[in-house]
């Protein structure tokens, strides 16, 4: 009668070490999330972060071109920026502008080699533009700010921007919490490309994709 081969303890270990640390880390960031959301709700628009099966909707829609830079609105912790990196891109063509300082502090420590950025999103082609890499366009704008929270017409006047800073054919990646499928609020001089529900968030949430 064959036996079962058993794990050696030390791997055992090792991989509880790893789940624990995996643990304790999205614990941390859901903490820090929730700080910041109670310190200025509308600004941060979540009260957790983006589950990895959000986080890896958004993800897909890299630009097909290595080179390119990939710009990031209203990363917060990291969640999505993770599964950037896990997709393929190269941390030093990320570039990401978070409104809020502890978490822009944050994130340049997770993500030593990227260009994080903290500012406003709205003024994200002069950020840019005084980056100590200056840049003049981006393959893909990767979104999470939350832009039902503000009138439409600031969210039309951000939205011009991104097409702007956008290369030929670059995508506009939003997600929002918005169920029904519909254009995201700025959507409209865009053509959408792809729409997507994701019930594994809190709450379910909408990924929208526009193509300049």
């Amino acid at each position: 009668m064959a036996h079962r081969s058993l794990l050696p303890l030390n791997s055992v270990i090792i991989t509880v070490k790893d789940m624990a640390r995996k643990f304790i880390a999205a614990l941390t960031d859901s903490t820090v999330f929730l700080r910041e959301w109670l310190a200025n709700p509308q600004r941060t628009g979540a009260v957790a972060p983006s589950s990895p099966q959000l986080a890896a909707a958004m993800a897909r829609w890299l630009p097909n071109n290595p080179e390119s830079y990939v710009l990031e609105l209203g990363p917060g912790t990291g969640a999505v920026t993770t599964a950037l990196l896990k997709r393929g891109l190269r941390e030093d063509r990320l570039v990401a502008i978070e409104h809020n300082e502890n978490l822009a502090k944050l994130l340049q420590k997770k993500f030593p080699h990227a260009h994080i950025i903290a500012g406003d999103a709205w003024q994200l082609d002069e950020l840019l533009r005084n980056n100590s890499i200056p840049i003049a366009s981006v393959g893909a704008v990767i979104s999470s700010l939350p832009l039902l929270n503000f009138p439409k017409e600031e969210a039309a006047a951000l939205a011009t921007k991104i097409r702007n800073i956008l290369e030929p054919r670059g995508r506009w990646v939003q997600y929002s919490y918005q169920i029904v499928k519909d254009r995201s609020r700025g959507g409209d001089d865009f053509r959408l490309v792809a729409s997507q529900l994701v019930w594994l968030n809190l709450p379910p949430a909408r990924v929208s994709v526009y193509q300049k």
